[in-house]
C-alpha cells in the first residue's frame, strides 16, 4: 500500500495498448490509474464508459488515464467495443489503456483487494480503487471504493482542479469547492503575508475571535 505523499511503484505491465513502464508511461503529466473487478461486469462498464466521455476534460488538464482490470489483453480489447457502445461515443478503441492483471499481482501490491466481495472461485475481488500521481511521481490522492459502488468521474475532475491549483498557490479549497470559486488561505501564513500575496482577502468574524477563515478569490 502506497501512502500519500511517497513515490508510486514503478512496474511494468502487458495493456490494452502494448507493454508500459508506468513512470516512463506517465511521462511529466498527472495521471489517474483506477482498477475494476473484471471485464465484462456491469458496474465497471458504467464507469469506463463515463471517462470515456469526460476524456477530454481530464487531457484538458493534462491529466492521464489508465485502467487496471483482472483479465487479459484480448478480453480488455472485446470488452472495449461494448463500454465505446454504451458510452455513445464515436471511435475506434478506448481513448485510454488497461492494464491486464490476469494473476492480481498489482492488485496485491497497490493493496487493491475487497475480501467481502469474491469471485465465483472464491477470490477476492479487486476493489475499486482510485490513484492519482502527480508529475513528480508521487501519489497526490487515493481514494478505495468496494466493488459493488460505482465511483464518480466528476469529482475526480473536481479533485484535480483542486490539487493542481494548491500544488503552486498558498491556497486550499473548502467544502464543495469548484473551479472559479474562492479559496482559503492556508493557515501557516502570517496576516502580512497573507494580505501580500492576496490583497483581496476577507476573514469570516466568528465567536471565537480567532480569525483562520481567510477567503481570497481563486488565484
Amino acid at each position: 500500500m502506497v501512502n500519500l505523499g511517497e513515490e508510486f511503484p514503478n512496474f511494468t505491465a502487458s495493456t490494452s495498448e502494448g507493454d508500459i513502464k508506468f513512470h516512463e508511461w506517465i511521462g511529466d503529466s498527472w495521471a489517474i490509474l483506477f482498477s475494476h473487478p473484471a471485464d465484462y461486469t456491469p458496474v465497471c462498464t458504467t464507469e469506463l464508459a463515463k471517462v470515456v466521455t469526460l476524456e477530454p476534460e481530464f487531457k484538458k488538464r493534462g491529466v492521464k488515464l489508465i485502467a487496471l482490470s483482472c483479465n487479459d489483453v484480448e478480453s480488455h480489447k472485446g470488452w472495449g467495443k461494448d463500454v465505446i457502445a454504451f458510452s455513445g461515443c464515436s471511435m475506434e478503441k478506448l481513448p485510454y489503456p488497461i492494464i491486464a492483471d490476469e494473476k492480481r499481482e498489482l492488485a496485491v501490491k497497490l493493496g487493491m483487494l475487497d475480501p467481502d466481495e469474491r469471485t465465483k472461485e472464491g477470490l477476492p475481488l479487486t476493489a475499486r480503487a482510485v490513484f492519482i500521481i502527480g508529475p513528480d511521481k508521487k501519489l497526490k490522492l487515493s481514494i478505495l471504493y468496494p466493488a459493488t459502488t460505482g465511483r464518480n468521474f466528476n469529482e475526480l475532475l473536481r479533485v484535480i482542479d483542486s490539487l493542481q491549483l494548491t500544488a503552486t498557490k498558498k491556497v486550499a479549497t473548502p467544502v464543495d469547492w469548484k473551479q472559479g470559486e474562492p479559496c482559503m488561505v492556508l493557515p501557516t501564513l502570517s496576516k502580512e503575508e497573507a494580505l501580500k500575496l492576496f490583497p483581496q482577502m476577507n476573514t469570516k468574524t466568528l465567536p471565537s475571535g480567532k480569525e483562520y477563515l481567510r477567503y481570497t478569490p481563486q488565484p
